[in-house]
């Protein structure tokens, strides 16, 4: 019997994805570095590993490239059992609040103060919010169980850069939320001549999140991304 909230194919082509990523997608798992990136996920696969999500792609079926109003970017899926559903920050439903996600609720209501009960729906699952023009990425898109960071470097961060730069030169402005030195990396990729509102502060982890030099609680990012949002009429 298969295990649903595991990657059960090493095949790009079982991994929907929206039809305005699918060039993107398949120029990337046509040269080199995707191509190794696939062998390496088989030969996980082969040895018995448990990878999550069960759908790395995820974000990308969600969320299709013209309807992409906020980027919200993560390192690589939650590596327990059942958690990751592929999208950054979101955990399946029924899965308890990890902290990072109960300090992003907790920053949403206390910045939107009575707006935050319509959004997001009960329970930790962002698919609402990935249906609704935000993206939800991780630079990384499989983990191995038990084992953080496990398939950094093993080749999703050439595809999801080109996912970014692919969002950020368009012609749209678009609100980036950068929380974290790892997602604050990516910002060479965002031009500064087209518009975006680029918000950054601490990463909303229990460590990091009061601290200076920009604690996550208190950073206002989703009353801005909110106004932003008015303001360009989405």
């Amino acid at each position: 019997m298969t295990d649903a909230t595991q990657l059960q194919s090493a095949d790009p082509a079982d991994w929907p994805v929206a039809a305005g990523w699918q060039p993107l997608v398949d120029a990337f798992f046509a040269g080199a570095r995707g191509q190794a990136l696939r062998a390496y996920l088989q030969t996980r696969l082969d040895a018995g590993a448990a990878i999550f999500p069960p759908k790395p792609l995820r974000a990308l079926e969600l969320t299709p490239p013209e309807q992409v109003r906020v980027v919200i970017l993560g390192q690589d899926p939650y590596h327990g059992r059942g958690q990751a559903e592929g999208l950054a920050f979101s955990v399946a439903p029924g899965v308890q609040l990890p902290p990072s996600l109960r300090n992003i609720f907790k920053e949403m209501q206390r910045d939107l103060g009575t707006a935050f009960p319509a959004w997001p729906e009960p329970g930790g699952s962002l698919v609402k919010w990935a249906k609704n023009g935000v993206l939800l990425l991780n630079t990384g898109l499989t983990v191995e169980e038990g084992q953080a960071a496990s398939h950094s470097g093993k080749g999703w961060e050439e595809l999801t850069d080109a996912v970014i730069r692919h969002v950020a030169e368009g012609e749209r402005p678009v609100v980036f939320m950068l929380w974290g030195s790892h997602a604050q990396s990516k910002r060479a990729w965002i031009p500064a001549d087209r518009g975006h509102l680029v918000l950054t502060s601490n990463h909303p982890s229990p460590l990091s999140a009061l601290r200076p030099p920009v604690p996550f609680i208190g950073n206002g990012h989703f009353g801005k991304a909110r106004d932003f949002r008015a303001q360009h009429g989405y």
